[in-house]
Formats: structure tokens, C-alpha cells, sequence
């Protein structure tokens, strides 16, 4: 018996611990990091696989977690889509001449059984997507109470937990870049969804009352297209809400849009999400390597760097070839990881700017990393194209541990929750935790 009291004990101790949910993008600190005993450090499409479910139509939103639900986003086309190859054309470009069905599907966390699945709407696509792309790239968000799904093409939707339909908002369907599709994910916060619209025809930032999807305010943006989720920043001194487009950085009070301050510098193409730590703003993007700014509460105006300075008052550092097109920025304790597109991993110290890890090649045999890195128990791991996840000691060198291969295209941001990792990729939603 006190055996068993002990060993309850434990476990709730353990729990208390994990990373419990996963509600928006990069998580709940939009950060990447989790907690969790039993979160996998090794993994296949057999080892220490809790379940794995075939996900109908295709999406590289990433799935979210809250409680014993999991929820993913797809776009169900009339005709199967072959498996895409790396570095090839999947699918092409798919346009107007098929019926799709915008989807969000529900998960049991336990089991991996679908329990219900929700049709957003039905009909030919509006406009056209990227050969790498979907028609269902926007990552859903969630209160525990009201799960949102967004479909910038479309719309924004929100469902309670049981999948009832509460409400709808549908814009204009706007044109993209070269017809690549869309990919920014709404972004909720105090009773708000924030939604950042850049596209080649009209861009605009607007937040809704998530109760009612009515319009608290909109503002126009001078940007063209980007695929870049909106930041909530709370930095003690105010909550500001942080985008970067191909122009600039900016930054909106989330009361009514007023513009605070941003940066110019920018440029090519922009998939990027902020990331605050240490009472600094992480941003930058540009193509292939672009600036990256650590930015010091409290800025107002243009705070633009000029001529060959790399700080200022409100610019704490920067690095000018700092910033990736796609992954996110990760930081642990104070280093401050960057995990780019083409193979190249650099790491920075967070507070200083100065270079801990020189940039250094993965052999990623032609593969590409979409997805965001993210942090665990001592390791850092990095999903490429190919299916691979290179686990990398967290630490202030670079040491491969292993790599982890699931011979599956992935391009979507896993998700951590309750000791389980997801990973979403073509074919197979995964649920991993370690069994041991």
C-alpha cells in the first residue's frame, strides 16, 4: 500500500511538471519548449510510437493539444494527392478545377480515434498554392472552451470543444505571391483573435472578439505578401502585438492598432514568428540570411538601424545575416538557436548577440527544414523535409546525439503535450512517447 501511495505520488509529481497543453503555434510562449519524463528523445514509425492515425486530405498546419483532444486542419480534394517527393512538384499547382473541403478533425489523445470532424466550407479554391504548399497551412488555436480554425483564403472559424459551429467571419479571398497560398495562424489573447492578412492586394491586421468574430479594429498594412504569424509581446511595460512583413517590423498596441514603433530592413521572402525572451523581442527575416534584431521594450517611432550600426537606444543587438526564411528561433536558457532553411545551423547568445556556435552544415542530403525547432530534456531537435529530426545536445557546442528518421515528408511544426510529442507528416499523424 505505501508503495502505491508513493508511486501516485510520483506520477502526480511528474505531471505537474509536464508541458500540459499546446494551444497555438510553437505552443502556448509561442517558444518551442516543453517538459515532460516521458518525452521521446528517440523515435521511428515503430519505436515508441503511442499512435499513429492517417489524416484525410492534406495540410502543413501543426496540430494543437488541449487536454484529452487533439486537433489538426485539412484541405480534402476530389482526387489523392501522390506522395510528394523531396525537392519535387506535389500535386502542382492546384487551382480552380476541383472541389475541395476545408476541414478541422478531432483527435482522442489516448487512442488517436477520430471523435468528430468539422467542414469550415465547400467549393473550388479561390486561388491557387505553392507545389510545397496546401490549402490548409494556418495552424488552429484554442482556450480549452472554443477552438479556432483559420483558413486565410476562407475564413475564420470557431467551434466549442464538441465540434458545434459557433460562429463565422469570411473575408475577401486575396491574391499571393506567384500563387503560393497562404500560411500566417491567428493568434488568440485576452478574449481576442488576432489575424494578420498580407497578401499582393490589400494586406491588413484585424482583431476579432472571440465570443462573436466581431471586428474590434483593422488596420491596412503597406506590405505585400508574407506568410509570418503575428506575437503577442508582454513586456511589463505594455502587451504589444508584433509582425513582420517584406517592408518592415512593426508593432500595434492590441487595444486599437495604434502603431508603436518599426524597423526597416526586411526584404525577399518572410514566414517568420518573433519571439520574445530575457526583456528582449526576437525578429528579423529576409532571403536567403536576414537581419535579426534583439529588440528592448518601450521603442517608439522609427527605430531603423542607420548606416553600419548594429545597436542602438531601443535595438539592443542585431546580426546581419542572423535571421531563417521558415523554422523559427528557439532559446534555451541563453542561447538563442537558428535552425535555416537550407542546412545551416548558428546559435547566438541571447542577451549579447555574440556567436556561441560558428555556422555550421547538416548533411541533410537536399532536404530543407520547414518546420520550427523546438526543446526538450536537454536536446534540441530539428525536423527536416525528408522526415528527419537531427537531436542535438543543448549545450554551447554543436554534438549530434542521433538522428531520427521517419522516411515521411514533413514540413509541419511538431506539438509537445502531457510527455507525448506530435508530428504531423504526409501521410501520418504521430503520437510519440517514450515507453521505457
Amino acid at each position: 500500500m505505501k508503495r502505491c501511495l508513493l508511486f501516485l505520488l510520483l506520477t502526480a509529481i511528474v505531471l505537474a511538471d509536464d508541458t500540459q497543453n499546446w494551444p497555438q503555434f510553437r505552443g502556448a510562449a509561442s517558444d518551442g519548449l516543453g517538459e515532460g519524463a516521458t518525452l521521446p528523445e528517440t523515435w521511428s514509425d515503430t519505436e515508441n510510437v503511442a499512435w499513429k492515425v492517417k489524416v484525410p486530405g492534406w495540410g502543413w498546419s501543426s496540430p494543437i493539444v488541449w487536454g484529452d483532444k487533439v486537433f489538426v486542419t485539412a484541405a480534402v480534394g476530389e482526387k489523392e494527392l501522390p506522395t510528394p517527393t523531396v525537392g519535387g512538384y506535389p500535386g502542382g499547382h492546384v487551382g480552380t478545377g476541383e472541389v475541395h473541403r476545408w476541414m478541422l478533425y478531432c483527435f482522442d489523445f489516448e487512442s488517436g480515434k477520430m471523435l468528430w470532424e468539422f467542414e469550415a466550407h465547400q467549393g473550388i479554391p479561390p486561388q491557387m498554392r505553392h507545389p510545397r504548399s496546401s490549402f490548409a497551412n494556418e495552424t488552429p488555436v484554442t482556450d480549452g472552451e472554443r477552438v479556432y480554425a483559420y483558413f486565410a483564403n476562407i475564413g475564420l472559424f470557431c467551434c466549442d470543444m464538441n465540434g458545434h459551429k459557433l460562429w463565422e467571419r469570411r473575408w475577401p479571398s486575396y491574391p499571393m505571391r506567384d500563387g503560393w497560398n497562404t500560411g500566417s495562424s491567428p493568434v488568440l489573447h485576452g478574449g481576442r483573435v488576432f489575424i494578420q492578412n498580407d497578401n499582393d492586394e490589400a494586406s491588413f491586421l484585424e482583431t476579432v472578439d472571440k465570443l462573436t468574430g466581431k471586428t474590434l479594429w483593422r488596420v491596412p498594412r503597406e506590405e505585400r505578401s508574407t506568410w509570418s504569424t503575428p506575437y503577442v509581446w508582454e513586456n511589463g511595460q505594455r502587451t504589444e502585438l508584433v509582425t513582420i512583413g517584406m517592408n518592415k517590423v512593426r508593432s500595434y498596441a492590441v487595444e486599437d492598432g495604434a502603431l508603436l514603433w518599426e524597423i526597416s530592413g526586411t526584404a525577399g521572402l518572410v514566414s517568420q514568428i518573433p519571439l520574445s525572451k530575457h526583456g528582449l523581442l526576437y525578429a528579423g527575416a529576409g532571403y536567403h540570411y536576414g537581419p535579426l534584431y534583439a529588440i528592448k521594450p518601450g521603442a517608439k517611432g522609427d527605430i531603423s538601424l542607420q548606416g553600419e550600426a548594429t545597436s542602438n537606444e531601443f535595438i539592443a543587438w542585431s546580426q546581419k545575416r542572423g535571421s531563417s526564411i521558415h523554422p523559427g528561433y528557439l532559446i534555451s536558457g541563453e542561447r538563442l538557436f537558428v535552425c535555416y532553411d537550407s542546412g545551416l545551423l548558428g546559435c547566438f547568445h541571447a542577451k549579447t548577440g555574440e556567436e556561441i556556435i560558428p555556422m555550421t552544415r547538416l548533411n541533410t542530403k537536399g532536404g530543407r527544414f520547414y518546420a520550427s525547432p523546438w526543446a526538450y530534456n536537454g536536446r534540441v531537435f530539428m525536423l527536416n523535409e525528408n522526415g528527419d529530426t537531427w537531436v542535438i545536445e543543448d549545450g554551447p557546442e554543436y554534438k549530434l546525439v542521433r538522428k531520427n528518421s521517419l522516411g515521411d515528408v514533413a514540413w509541419a511544426t511538431p506539438a509537445i503535450a502531457r510527455g507525448s510529442l506530435f508530428i504531423r507528416t504526409y501521410s501520418w499523424l504521430y503520437r510519440f512517447q517514450n515507453k521505457k
